[in-house]
């Protein structure tokens, strides 16, 4: 191939053997360099040491367009350092000259090219078509999945047969991604505000490579610097609202939380409240909800307010559980005979006005019991920070939400009736009446009854942590809530 590009026929003296030992020589070398010089050894021992990258790609100009995208990077915010730019720019210069006088001068010029431009590639790839991080190795709550690049997907690009379709192929083309390019193309460095910003955007580029589940064409998003949550159906929003998101952790916490690890004092443990980032699928409401209170909770709050109001359970409609037995007269329950690091009971908050989950659950799977609901709390919604829950996520709009979720009239009214809402239907307030007629000798805000209500088809949710977007053509920024763009930029640097 290169005695046919070269019209040199000093090339077909190329000797297999010899340039193999030359290349080994070479691999070794270079082996403390490179990102994973074992997986390079099988893969060109697999291929009999074979020059495949130069022979097929070096004619026909594959290799000029890997070194062009490469000298772009940093439209990605890398440095073409990362991929070997300079060597690759070298050896690709030194085989055009085609200065040889004998083929043992073109055999480490072609070993290193070969070995360059496998690694240039490799990385490219993976960091403009992934991202440079795992998000699930270095934040503490996301519970995404998150596709990274493995050995077979390695060797499938070293196997490509199409460089140039490969690598535009990878480049991300999603709208947000590419106004955020822009943005951070426009931006100056004459200020400490710029810096500031383009640091977020550089984060936010970074979030948007993971290689997350597909959401489809409906799915709702909880934003968490955004304090919102927006549901989305093609490029439509279906419903927007606000919302209210777990506190940050304290100051220091890690610092704190070996201190208590030391002392197992419950006064040293550390709040983090933190609404984790998630993926799931909503498959159901609650209505009337039942709040099985977090062990926690019970601990730092509940344990308190009934030593200092013995009344306090009752008049929030909180049971108490013992050994799965409900206790049936909470009030007397003496409890400074129970250490608060080992409370034996469980603590539930039975349906109604009163229930700090307000009158609808949003459930759906996951492993940190977080969930969507309704609050009694509606005040929360005015602040400006809403990052004031326990962890799970209030929705300013529930019914709004419950009427897009079910997606089904009928069902909507019969949810309606349960939490005593009217039907939308004018022609079924005679059968609503009826309904409340019926119970109104017995029904008061602490015996309403949780129902389960289901949906057709469950509804992708993702619960992110997005600090710079465009809105139509505008770079929205937003404060970093819970410090995770310091901990990604801090892990993101030595790409940069």
């Amino acid at each position: 191939m290169l005695s046919t590009h070269f019209n040199n026929k000093l090339y077909n003296k190329f000797d297999t053997a010899v340039y193999n030992v030359v290349f080994k020589k070479h691999l070794d070398s270079l082996a403390g360099k490179f990102s994973n010089p074992q997986l390079l050894a099988n893969f060109y021992l697999a291929h009999n040491l074979e020059p495949r990258l130069v022979t097929r790609y070096f004619p026909t100009g594959g290799l000029d367009t890997l070194k062009d995208y490469v000298s772009r990077s940093e439209e990605h915010g890398f440095s073409p350092a990362n991929f070997r730019y300079k060597q690759l720019s070298t050896l690709l210069e030194i085989l055009k000259a085609n200065q040889f006088k004998t083929i043992d001068e073109v055999y480490p010029v072609v070993a290193d090219l070969e070995l360059n431009a496998a690694e240039s590639l490799i990385k490219y790839n993976n960091y403009v078509y992934y991202g440079v991080l795992n998000p699930r190795k270095v934040l503490s709550r996301y519970y995404v999945p998150v596709k990274r690049p493995d050995s077979a997907s390695i060797n499938k690009v070293l196997n490509t047969d199409n460089l140039r379709k490969l690598l535009e192929d990878i480049q991300p083309k999603s709208l947000q991604y590419v106004a955020l390019q822009q943005a951070l193309a426009n931006q100056g460095q004459d200020s400490a505000k710029a810096g500031i910003e383009a640091k977020t955007i550089l984060v936010n580029m970074e979030r948007l490579r993971w290689k997350i589940p597909e959401l489809g064409e409906e799915y709702v998003e909880v934003n968490i610097p955004d304090f919102s949550l927006t549901w989305f159906n093609q490029q439509d929003t279906l419903t927007h609202m606000k919302v209210c998101v777990g506190g940050a952790r304290e100051k220091d916490y890690a610092e704190k939380l070996k201190a208590y690890a030391k002392s197992g004092n419950l006064d040293d443990k550390p709040k983090n409240h933190e609404t984790p980032i998630l993926y799931s699928k909503l498959n159901s409401i609650q209505v009337n909800p039942v709040w099985n209170i977090p062990v926690s909770i019970a601990q730092s709050e509940i344990y308190w307010q009934a030593v200092k109001d013995p009344y306090y359970l009752s008049n929030n409609n909180i049971k108490v559980y013992f050994k799965g037995k409900e206790v049936k007269d909470p009030d007397t329950i003496q409890w400074n005979k129970y250490p608060r690091a080992q409370l034996p009971f469980q603590f539930k908050q039975g349906s109604g006005d009163g229930n700090a989950l307000g009158k609808f659950k949003f459930i759906f799977d996951n492993a940190s019991s977080i969930y969507l609901h309704d609050t009694n709390n509606k005040s929360g919604f005015e602040r400006a920070n809403r990052a004031i829950s326990h962890g799970c996520v209030r929705v300013e709009k529930p019914l709004e939400f419950a009427q897009i979720m079910v997606k089904d009239k009928y069902q909507f009214d019969q949810l309606r009736m349960e939490v005593n809402l009217p039907p939308l239907d004018t022609s079924k307030m005679e059968v609503f009446r009826k309904k409340l007629a019926k119970k109104s000798d017995t029904i008061n805000v602490f015996q309403l009854k949780p129902k389960w209500f289901g949906v057709k088809k469950p509804i992708p949710l993702i619960i992110n942590y997005v600090t710079a977007w465009s809105d139509h053509g505008t770079i929205q920024f937003r404060p970093d809530v819970y410090g995770l763009d310091e901990t990604l930029w801090a892990a993101m640097k030595k790409f940069m």
